[in-house]
């Protein structure tokens, strides 16, 4: 009996053990060698992938992306595009009907694996629409690494999103999840996501790439080119070395999640160097619609000065802004950005939204399938926050528009968690405001609750602690408590896993000789700590902190002005009374929140104009 209990303890044991083990992340390191037939938008590729099991585990399979399988009539895309109608993206979708359904047969998008080994052993594998499902020949033990060869042939797709032929910019190839890609592999098991419409994930990697391509072409790519002087477009004293019309592009890179590239005729490149780093490539097409971006060199090196000061370092020596897909979508060291800007606040929008992508997404690689409003919204918060700093606006707050358009939204009553994951929403609109903008506001409303400056200084350490890893909301979340001191499971649990809003309201007020009391009440679901300010008729602003008890600390201090802290108010209680020792004639008006961050859903009852 007593050995019995002694196991069952050591399994136990194990088990919690087995839980809060240290920290892991898998390697992977590409070689490839690409040869591309720009006339019929096909490329033959072979790869050599060292693969390191750095987890606990061993395993007996592996699985790789084969994204471009999802653009042809009948894959799990169009189905899904088809069956939301309206609701879908908008970019997959014309009036209701897919546009993936239209794709000519020659335009598919495909990825034929002739075959693939494990050490120089053939390896069975089975395609699942746009996931491959490898059966090795020997188990990847813990801390050992293994060597994958690969040789297949792709088609180019028609450009539906973000990858393919001859987009609406006229850009011949966008080549983006293009290769075939090892699945993360972590503690929550292979992240082996079919590819619907939305985002990636993916183990950091180094990449060896060559591409064999027609020499008239320029490429735009995430990485380090090693031989400018032989290839178009990046030494102006450049001596084309071509063998049968084509030229050899070589590029590496190291840590990055991903390898993108882009190529057209008429491209040209610019670069400069930001002070501290990096130096930035700007590929696009020379014409009348992308003369905006001969404005952008100043804005982008301000761009990733107050992106480092304020967000962390960004690691890597280059970055290129490539004029590639539709809309905008973040790559390893680039982004592929629409080009044809009206003004230059509107492509450094798309520049800053895409840049900061690189701390959110890259740098701090949370698995945004999985989480996508970690790295939208976050990646959100960063870009109005810069562009409040490069084009100023008169608002109370950088982040009012965003508050002011989530209210807006509740209104249409079709709001989904920001929880599910980001190819499972049934609207394409409430996918956005989940993942962008409540994502952002998670950020705005920590920062009410505990204080900006305690939101900077969470935002520094979970950089410091988690850059070039892959952290989850968990690990953010405990960042947050250990700099604040206070209890936010509660928030981050009715913000990001319900639909539920805030609602506060003055009541009534009551002017006497001496002073006024002021009955507040909570209408909503969500309790929060609340700032209730009061301006008297001499401009003079005093503001009351009336904290919540779920948070057990208050907050000390603010950006946004000194504040008195009074009585806290039980989130089980639904009115609370605030007496101020002004009399009605002293005041002007009374307000719930004057900073206006506070995702209160209706503000009609917030504020009482004194007359």
């Amino acid at each position: 009996m007593k050995k019995s209990v002694a196991i069952l303890f050591a399994f136990i044991i194990s088990q919690f053990q087995a839980q809060q083990g240290p920290y892991y992340q898998q390697a992977a390191k590409y070689k490839m060698n690409i040869d591309v037939n720009a006339e019929k938008f096909t490329y033959t590729g072979n790869q050599t992938l060292e693969y390191t099991n750095n987890s606990p585990d061993e395993l007996k399979v592996v699985y790789f992306h084969l994204y471009w399988n999802a653009f042809k009539p009948n894959s799990m895309m169009d189905q899904r595009v088809a069956n939301q109608g309206k609701n879908g993206d908008s970019r997959l979708q014309k009036d209701g009907i897919s546009r993936l359904a239209s794709i000519p047969k020659d335009q598919e998008g495909t990825q034929n694996i002739h075959w693939i080994k494990q050490n120089g052993k053939d390896l069975k594998f089975e395609i699942q629409e746009t996931i491959m499902k490898v059966y090795l020949a020997e188990p990847i033990k813990p801390n050992s690494t293994t060597t994958f060869t690969m040789d297949w042939d792709a088609v180019i797709p028609q450009q539906i999103r973000r990858s393919g032929r001859n987009n609406k910019e006229g850009v011949d190839m966008t080549m983006t999840q293009w290769y075939p890609k090892i699945a993360e592999y972590d503690y929550d098991g292979w992240a082996t996501f079919d590819y619907v419409g939305r985002e990636f994930h993916a183990p950091f990697a180094d990449f060896d790439v060559t591409i064999k391509i027609n020499k008239d072409y320029v490429i735009g790519a995430g990485g380090i080119l090693e031989n400018p002087a032989e290839v178009k477009g990046y030494d102006p004293n450049a001596k084309i070395k071509a063998e049968k019309n084509k030229t050899i592009w070589r590029w590496t890179a190291k840590n990055i999640l991903d390898f993108a590239w882009s190529a057209d005729k008429d491209y040209i490149v610019k670069s400069f160097d930001v002070p501290q780093g990096p130096k930035v490539f700007f590929v696009y097409q020379n014409n009348d619609k992308t003369k905006v971006w001969e404005q952008a060199q100043p804005y982008v090196t301000k761009y990733f000065q107050l992106m480092n000061s304020h967000f962390g370092k960004y690691v890597y020596p280059t970055y290129a802004f490539i004029q590639g897909g539709d809309g905008g979508m973040e790559y390893g060291m680039c982004t592929m950005i629409l080009g044809e800007a009206k003004d230059i606040q509107g492509l450094m929008g798309l520049m800053a939204h895409e840049g900061a992508h690189s701390w959110y997404q890259q740098m701090l690689a949370t698995n945004e399938p999985m989480r996508p409003w970690m790295d939208e919204g976050f990646t959100s918060y960063a870009e109005t926050f810069v562009m409040s700093q490069l084009f100023p606006e008169d608002l109370p707050n950088p982040f009012a528009k965003s508050v002011d358009g989530y209210r807006n939204f509740i209104k249409k009553g079709i709001e989904e968690p920001a929880v599910w994951f980001g190819d499972h929403h049934d609207n394409g609109t409430s996918y956005s405001y989940a993942s962008y903008v409540k994502g952002e506001l998670y950020l705005v409303q920590l920062g009410y609750i505990m204080g900006e400056q305690n939101l900077a200084e969470t935002l520094k350490q979970y950089y410091d602690q988690w850059s070039m890893k892959h952290p989850s909301d968990r690990d953010f979340l405990h960042i947050a408590q250990k700099v604040s001191g206070m209890d936010l499971k509660w928030f981050q649990n009715y913000w990001i896993n319900t639909t539920k809003t805030i609602d506060y309201g003055i009541k009534d007020v009551k002017y006497d000789a001496k002073s006024t009391t002021i009955t507040l009440v909570n209408k909503g679901q969500i309790p929060m700590p609340i700032d209730f300010s009061v301006m008297t008729t001499d401009k003079k602003i005093i503001t009351y902190q009336i904290p919540m008890n779920m948070t057990h600390t208050w907050k000390e201090k603010d950006a946004y002005g000194e504040f008195k802290t009074i009585p806290y108010w039980p989130w089980t209680q639904k009115e609370y009374t605030v007496i101020v020792p002004y009399t009605k004639a002293q005041l002007a008006v009374l307000g719930i929140d004057f900073s206006q961050r506070i995702a209160d859903v209706n503000l009609e009852d917030n504020f009482v104009e004194v007359k």
